[in-house]
């Protein structure tokens, strides 16, 4: 790649002030439980849209609500699982609905609704007429759950925080249980109950709380960020940790324990938990899956399509050149001369010759062809839910054909032939994590790592899956055995003098 594309490329990203929610979907899943295990079957997407789909519940045990975006508002849709049809209940075009939920002993459901000017109130909605009407006129609600036909437990907004507030709609009062709670609230199973999240102090637990007696009592910590959780009808504290759903039995259990383990790679990062009241089924929010943000990255970034391009990135998106040369920091300068750059340019197409995809990087090979003339170069997406971080990789005259270098040390590793493996890294080799972090300094810390480990295993072996050849570097997605497990890992490999200097490993 020629140095004056990518200065331009990397000062072409403006700002576009606009409020960005993030690209997630809805799932459901049936739900067996097994002893002290889950199984889940028929994973299945029901919401299928581009952009937000969130905040899923139950309805009843065959249909579910949840919030999806259309035409830049976000509505109620209502999936029935018997047939697996959608339709739309609300429609606001001044406002979105979110959050919603079957009101008791009606045939009607309450959302919280964000109009156009600011407002954000709890609304109950008539499934019958269509009709809407405020519920709670004076709280800025973010979450609630009907604990009664008139009594409701909701999240309030006040400042930078959520108070626990209980609402008796008969009374027409409001009283305020705790300061800083989290999102999630639930009836308790078989109980007169209620549990709320509990932000007061250093840790974040889960609380039970009876609103008429308000009697608190700590139930079990949540793990680290995790903060969405459900429960099951016989009483099982479920919440999500990355790819696994891990349980909690109050009557029975001390920790936490992991249940079931996600393999599909569409769910990445589970937030928002529903279990029916039957106990059939779970439904559930993921974050897009890594491919598919920087494909819509792509095809907007080819549509000129500004809005929808700015969305893929996160606020603090950090852009760089490999692996650690900062350019700048934050969506306002990612874009800060897009709008600028098109004017100038007025043909410019990116496509995607090869894709590496593991865990929540994607590494891409792209052509990229302005006003007739292609170049290439290789991206380096990490991702969490978006884009938050990119890295380029330029392309460049070599001398020394890098691939035939690396090559020779994938073939010396297999034969755990430590002495050719070691003679093709350079006398000061670095390697390094995905972080940036400096794991192995020198020759000789390398030869001493690799001489143990080559003794110790003897079923070692590397299978290059795809290998990217962009300037002196070789990006290998490699399939590797030891010691009776595989896994998946990205070397990206820099040579220099004939030797390789610099080593990349993500996995």
């Amino acid at each position: 790649m020629k140095q004056n594309y990518f200065t331009i490329l990397l000062s072409v990203f403006c700002y576009l002030n606009v409020f960005t929610q993030q690209s997630s979907e809805v799932y459901l899943a049936e739900l067996k439980q097994e002893n002290d295990s889950l199984r889940i079957d028929s994973i299945i997407n029901i919401s299928n849209n581009e952009g937000y789909d969130n905040q899923p519940s139950f309805f009843d045990n065959d249909k579910i609500l949840f919030s999806s975006t259309r035409n830049k508002q976000t509505d109620i849709v209502l999936y029935t699982i018997k047939d697996g049809t959608s339709k739309w209940i609300t429609n606001t075009p001044k406002g979105s609905e979110y959050s919603p939920l079957k009101i008791p002993v009606k045939d009607a459901i309450s959302a919280i609704r964000l109009d156009d000017d600011g407002l954000q109130r709890l609304y109950e909605y008539d499934l019958k007429t269509g009709n809407s009407s405020v519920l709670l006129n004076d709280l800025k609600v973010g979450y609630h759950v009907w604990y009664s036909n008139d009594i409701i437990v909701s999240t309030v907004l006040i400042e930078n925080r959520m108070d626990l507030v209980i609402s008796n709609l008969k009374d027409k009062t409001n009283y305020t249980v705790q300061k800083n709670v989290g999102r999630a609230l639930h009836k308790i199973p078989n109980s007169n109950l209620i549990s709320y999240i509990s932000k007061a102090g250093d840790s974040t637990i889960v609380n039970s709380l009876n609103p008429l007696s308000l009697e608190i009592k700590a139930i079990i910590p949540l793990i680290e960020t995790s903060e969405d959780v459900c429960w099951t009808p016989n009483g099982n504290l479920i919440t999500a940790y990355d790819k696994f759903l891990i349980s909690y039995n109050p009557s029975r259990d001390k920790e936490w324990k992991p249940v079931f383990e996600f393999k599909e790679k569409e769910v990445l990062g589970i937030t928002r938990l529903a279990i029916s009241p039957n106990g059939n089924y779970l439904t559930f929010v993921s974050k897009d899956s890594p491919d598919k943000i920087i494909e819509k990255q792509v095809e907007t970034f080819n549509a000129r399509d500004l809005e929808a391009f700015a969305a893929c990135f996160s606020e603090d998106v950090v852009v760089k050149n490999f692996l650690k040369d900062t350019l700048y920091i934050g969506r306002k300068k990612l874009i800060e001369n897009y709008e600028a750059f098109y004017k100038k340019t007025p043909s410019i197409e990116v496509k995607v010759a090869s894709r590496i995809l593991i865990g929540s990087t994607v590494i891409d090979q792209e052509v990229v062809t302005i006003d007739g003339k292609q170049n290439q170069q290789v991206a380096v997406y990490e991702t969490d839910g978006l884009i938050k971080s990119m890295s380029f990789i330029r392309d460049s005259e070599t001398t020394t054909d890098p691939e035939v270098i690396v090559q020779k040390q994938l073939d010396a590793y297999n034969a755990r032939d430590i002495n050719a493996f070691i003679n093709l890294y350079a006398e000061d080799v670095k390697i390094y994590r995905s972080s940036g972090e400096l794991r192995t300094d020198g020759i000789d810390k390398m030869r001493n790592s690799y001489t143990e480990y080559f003794e110790s295993t003897i079923d070692l072996n590397c299978v290059v899956k795809n290998r990217i050849v962009i300037g002196n570097k070789v990006i290998d997605e490699e399939y590797i055995t030891a010691n009776g497990n595989s896994y998946s890992a990205v070397g990206i490999y820099e040579v220099e003098n004939g030797k390789i200097a610099k080593v990349t490993f993500i996995n």
